[in-house]
Formats: C-alpha cells, structure tokens, sequence
C-alpha cells in the first residue's frame, strides 16, 4: 500500500493572506469571536509562530508575545470552498480520500502508477496546489496511513517527506510517544511513567503490558508504532457503519462553575440527540463524558442508561457523571458527549415504556424539533441556556464543535460529517 498524508500549513491564516494580499510577510492569527467569549487564537501563520504564538492562545497573551500581530476572524465558508477546491486537485489522483478535518487528507495512491511513484505524486500535489491555489501543503508518503501522518509533520511547510519500510526506524522511533496518531498528554505520562518515552522504545514494548495499562487502545498503539496498521483509506463518501455518535468542544475561555458545565453539556446533548434521530438509530445505552482541564489533562468516563434518545436523560446521565467522577479541581477547557450501544429501533419492554413516561418526554422533545424546524433553532431555548450568550447563539445542528481525539491541525472541521465515529479521548477510561 503506498498512502498519502497531506496536511495543509496553517490553512486559515494562509487562507487569510490569499484573500488580503496586503497581510503578505504579517504575522497573522486567525481567532474567535471575542465577545462571544470565543477570544482564542485558532490558527497562526509562520511570521506569527516566530514570534511563539501557539493554538489556543488568548487573544491578549499572543498580541503580548507578538505586538504587531493582525487579528482576523473565522471564515469557515471560505476555508471549506478553499479545503474543497484542494481535494479537486488530489482527485486527479485516485479517488480513495479520507478527510482528517478541514486541512488532512489521506490518499491511497498504490494503483495510481500511470502518475508515478506515491512520492512523484506527492510532489505533484505539493506543486499544484502551490501554483494554483496559493497554499502549500505538506506530504507524508509511506506505506500505511499512521506513518504517512507522522512523515507530513517532519517537514514543514511546503514538503514531502518520505517514510519506507526501510527508514522508518531510522526516522521516527526517535521521535516522542506523544507524536503517535492517538497518544495525548494523558497517555504519554503514563507511558513516560513506564520508561516508555519514544516512538521506539513503544515499538520494543511488551504488547500485554500495553494492554494491561491501556485496554485495547494499548494494543492499538502497539501494533501503529511498530508499523503494523493496516486500516484502509476509505472513500470520502463513504459512510462506515456507526457504533457511536458524538460531539465536543473546547470552549474558549476556561469554565469555573458547575453550573456553566452543565449548560455546555446540555448543547453537546442536543447535538448527540439530533444526529441520533437523523441517522436512524434508535435508543443508546451507554453515555461517556469526555473532559479536559486548563493544564490539557484528559479524562473520560461512560455509564450504562436505559435505553434513551432523550436530550434530557443524555445531559443528565453526563452532568452526573462530572459530578461524581471529576476531582482534578482544576477549571475545564474541553467538554464531550457521545453514546453508543444503540438498538437499531428493536426496543425491549419496560416499566419506563409501559407506562408511557419515556414517550411523554419523546413527544415534547419531537414538538421542540418541529419549532426549530420550521422556525429556526434559536427560536426555542432550554432556560438553561440563558445565563450565556455564547450558548444561545449555538446551533447544534450546524455549527462544527472543536472535538477532541489526537487530531493534529489548525482546528476542527465545519466540513466533516453531521454523524462521527469519534476516537477514544486520551484519558483515564473508567
């Protein structure tokens, strides 16, 4: 198999600097709305990181760091005609594209041999999207998709960079754990703790030990970082069957109170609660909660529930697992909600549906779902939601929430599906 990972560099700001010529050789960052409590930087161009503003910065803290620095607000609908118009161009190449958000993609290029080698390819890319559509990008080529998307973040911006079977201990066992595709700051301490540092000595690790430490995802990390994944790309429209649907965000602004969680989970819920409907799946019996706190820390938990589709029993079920489970004492940052364990509409009897209370609450929340429909989803609000503006304004069913997942990138999609199959958040899975 011969794959391509292509990640494009600093895509909103450079999007930015295409749009408005006179930002050329500007430090740039492209950030939320401030008095939506959004104030965050979400992407930097290359003048800008020289000066050592990062993603997620404050607004203030990264025009302390860089005084001249040219703020810019967020044009999702420009970003995904520019993303659309970059994976026209690696069409003419093969049509097995997997989208990783807005600015990755992975190609299965191995029976595009007409065009050349995968890396000839890769520089073909690299070359026309430069040319025509004033971005660059930069190409991993190698011989599976985890090892394409570690060679794409050797060498930035504007190159290709090959990993073969035959460097690729060379190339990346060096590297830290926590560069691995799913290894995040929670993982990479626990494996730190273990004498596990690199991408190399993960490799040499016992496999059980893993898997002991880390359940399945320990199994997983093994066999990527020894070079033995063998996941294929898929098609871009192609749909994989759902075994969990999902939401997150990281809010832009650190949260204190309980009660703002809360608020928040209850938007993620609405989200998990549509596109459940929307796709036809039934009732889930598993909530999990995914948090991250304001040092990055990440932790997730899950609960068996009755069976339920309900906004209300998702938010519940979620909130009380923050309750009891979340000790760090630390402000939140990140927040995620995702079910699974759906039973296809085949639905077993009990006392909840005999009783009719479980269809009560499922035609008022559907009476909700007709106002939106008709009237708009702002025209119908929880209470909850009013204490903040940011929250009222959200509108779950089309607004792209950050999610969390190991996702390397400027930030999170607009262009990625309605209905994810979210990765395991980096955590403690209990």
């Amino acid at each position: 198999m011969v794959v391509l990972h292509s990640d494009l560099n600093n895509f909103y700001a450079t999007v930015e600097k295409k749009l408005f010529p006179e930002l050329a050789g500007k430090p740039v960052a492209v950030c939320g709305d401030k008095e939506a409590r959004h104030g965050i930087v979400l992407a930097k161009s290359e003048e800008a990181k020289a000066f050592g503003v990062k993603t997620g910065d404050v607004i203030w803290e990264a025009q302390r760091k860089c005084p001249g620095l040219i703020i810019r607000p967020v044009r999702f609908s420009e970003y995904v005609k520019q993303s659309r118009a970059v994976r026209d161009i690696y069409a003419r190449y093969t049509d097995l594209i997997e989208p990783f958000g807005i600015d990755e993609c992975w190609l299965d290029v191995t029976h595009s041999t007409i065009f050349g080698s995968g890396e000839e390819i890769a520089e073909r890319i690299r070359r026309e999207v430069r040319e025509e559509l004033s971005l660059t990008v930069s190409v991993g080529v190698s011989f599976n998709k985890v090892f394409a998307k570690l060679a794409s973040d050797l060498k930035k911006p504007d190159a290709v960079t090959v990993v073969s079977r035959e460097n690729y201990k060379r190339k990346l066992y060096p590297l830290p754990a926590a560069n691995l595709l799913y290894v995040g700051r929670a993982t990479a301490e626990r494996l730190r703790r273990l004498g596990i540092a690199t991408i190399g000595d993960l490799a040499a690790a016992d496999p059980k030990m893993l898997a002991g430490l880390l359940g399945k995802w320990g199994e997983m990390l093994s066999r990527y970082a020894r070079g033995e994944d063998t996941s294929p790309v898929r098609n871009m429209n192609d749909k994989p069957p759902l075994k969990s649907v999902g939401n997150s965000l990281t809010y832009f602004e650190d949260i204190y109170r309980t009660e703002d969680v809360k608020r928040l989970i209850y938007v993620l819920a609405e989200s998990v609660a549509a596109r459940v409907k929307d796709a036809h799946l039934g009732k889930a019996d598993t909530v999990h909660l995914w948090v991250r706190d304001k040092e990055l820390q990440s932790y997730s938990w899950q609960r068996k529930v009755r069976p339920t589709a309900l906004v209300s029993e998702i938010a519940e079920a979620a909130f009380s697992l923050f309750l009891e489970r979340y000790k760090a004492r630390r402000a939140v940052r990140g927040l995620g909600v995702t079910v699974s364990g759906f039973d296809l509409g085949v639905e077993q009897l009990t006392f909840d549906s005999l009783s009719g209370d479980y269809d009560k609450k499922a035609r008022a929340e559907e009476a909700v779902g007709k106002i939106r429909e008709k009237y708009g989803y702002s025209k119908i609000q929880r209470g909850i939601m009013f204490e903040d503006r940011a929250a009222l304004k959200m509108d779950v069913r089309g607004e792209r929430l950050v999610r969390p997942g190991g996702v390397q990138g400027d930030v999170a999609s607009p262009f990625e599906e309605e209905i994810q199959q979210i990765p395991p958040p980096d955590g403690e899975e209990q």
